[in-house]
């Protein structure tokens, strides 16, 4: 492939029970191939778009480098903060030194409008007890039954399987939580990680999200993300890691079939050559899996179509001046949700670029981009008292219709683990049942665990450092 020619290739060279296909070059695939080459297998990884990084990834847009969305992390994502150290990116993707989220409300006058989510050096749940009491967005009667809600969330069991049958909403409402508590708080947090508001998602996701994210560690809530574009990370460093573990990267490939052979290999199709491998995972979105899928490789391999999709939007605004004096803030009374400053990350040298993050954006995914216009536009006026006469340079919009897979109740029992019913076959995604929500923790975790599993089958061993997140979380 890289040197233009396609044939019949196997892995002949390679010892028997030490080759292994990787088919999607997403976070969970890359974590796969990066996992699967330290532990001693010849990988190749395919991938069909012209870049990897999957849906976390950057493009040109004149003299801009553009994220096709905002994407963060926690502290408390200790698989993808071994991904970053993996590929050597860990000091591009900074954490807070401490938990702090501005939250302007514009129900309120100006000058009254800023609160703010942030926690104290103290031991859970004390570390939030402060801004909690004195959050200027809920009454003081709000507060309080949001303390009572929080620790009958902390006493959940995440293993009781009937958590996943119920919704967030519901389980908010039973225990005294006002709508208003709900989109003040809950939602604020609850949208941005589950990609779907309280009443829409499964009690089992939003009770991780919660418990791990603020409920774990004083630390676990504090905030990461990409100081640079996402394709730097995403793509640049992790085609050097994969190159410097002797994985073989292929972008531009379409995979057409996996086949299982009477040898006990596996065939791997794509156009003008056939790779036969030990392994194979299949490290894409749930409907792609399901297409590459043997028959007999899942008991109800139907169950992947029953896994439905959330859409998120992403506004892209230029300024002729700076605007915004924090990195980012969160809004309420709005149809605003959370904006971030991505001038310097974007190279953009005069003005300022911020970004709209708009999640659970089913009635605005398909919107026109002068419609959007119109609507955020007057929004951010409201918000920004700066951008009232301030220049509008640009404004774009990134749409991920598919962005992740929809945490409605239910969910959990649809998502399938990395093994399947065919020997040497594998699945990876934040899709699978990884016990978290759609995010790039979640998509690294898949990778590590369907790396786990071919390891034992093949008898290889794991690498240390792969598990080493695990003893940190």
């Amino acid at each position: 492939m890289t040197d233009g020619t396609r044939s019949e290739r196997t892995h002949d060279d390679t010892p028997s029970g030490r080759t292994a296909v990787v088919i999607g070059g997403g976070l969970a695939g890359v974590t796969t191939a990066l996992a699967l080459a330290d532990a001693g297998v010849r990988v190749t990884l395919l991938e069909g778009r012209p870049r990897l990084g999957g849906l976390a990834f950057s493009f040109r847009r004149g003299d801009l480098t553009v994220d096709n969305g905002q994407h963060v992390y926690l502290r408390c994502c200790t698989a993808y903060r071994w991904f970053l150290d993996r590929i050597d990116g860990a000091a591009l993707a900074p954490l807070q030194d401490r938990l702090d989220v501005p939250v302007l409300d514009l129900a309120k006058p100006e000058g009254r409008r800023l609160g703010r989510l942030r926690r104290d050096p103290l031991p859970v749940p004390l570390h939030l007890g402060r801004s909690l009491a004195s959050y200027p967005h809920l009454s003081f009667a709000e507060r309080a039954a949001v303390g009572r809600a929080a620790l009958a969330l902390r006493a959940l069991d995440l293993h009781d399987p009937a958590l996943d049958a119920q919704d967030f909403g519901s389980w908010l409402a039973a225990r005294g939580q006002s709508a208003r508590a709900i989109e003040a708080l809950w939602d604020l947090v609850g949208v941005a990680t589950l990609n779907a508001v309280a009443q829409d998602s499964s009690l089992a996701l939003a009770a991780m999200v919660f418990k791990t994210g603020l409920l774990s560690d004083p630390g676990a809530a504090d905030i990461g993300w990409a100081h640079v574009p996402l394709g730097e990370l995403h793509d640049r460093l992790a085609r050097k890691a994969l190159d410097s573990a002797g994985v073989r990267t292929e972008v531009r490939t379409r995979v057409t079939s996996v086949s299982f052979n009477e040898n006990g290999t596996w065939s791997v199709q794509v156009p003008g050559e056939t790779l036969t491998a030990d392994a194979v995972v299949l490290a894409v979105a749930q409907r792609e899996a399901y297409d590459l899928l043997p028959e007999g490789a899942l008991d109800a391999p139907e169950n992947l179509l029953e896994i439905g999709t959330a859409p998120i939007l992403n506004v892209h605004v230029v300024y002729d001046r700076t605007v915004l004096t924090k990195p980012f803030f969160a809004a309420l009374g709005t149809p605003v949700q959370w904006v971030f400053d991505r001038t310097h990350a974007s190279g953009l040298r005069e003005g300022q670029y911020l970004a709209l993050s708009q999640s659970a954006a089913q009635d605005e995914i398909d919107a026109p981009v002068a419609a959007l216009r119109e609507r955020y536009l007057p929004e951010l006026e409201r918000l920004l008292p700066g951008a009232r006469g301030a220049v509008v340079e640009d404004f774009f919009v990134t749409r991920e219709r598919t962005a992740t897979f929809a945490p409605a109740p239910g969910v959990g029992r649809l998502r399938p683990g990395a093994r399947t019913k065919a020997p040497g076959l594998y699945l990876a995604g934040a899709w699978t049942a990884t016990g978290w929500p759609a995010t790039m923790e979640s998509a690294v975790r898949s990778g590590v665990n369907a790396a786990d599993a071919v390891l034992r089958t093949l008898g290889r061993p794991r690498p240390r450092h792969l598990f080493e997140f695990e003893e940190a979380a």
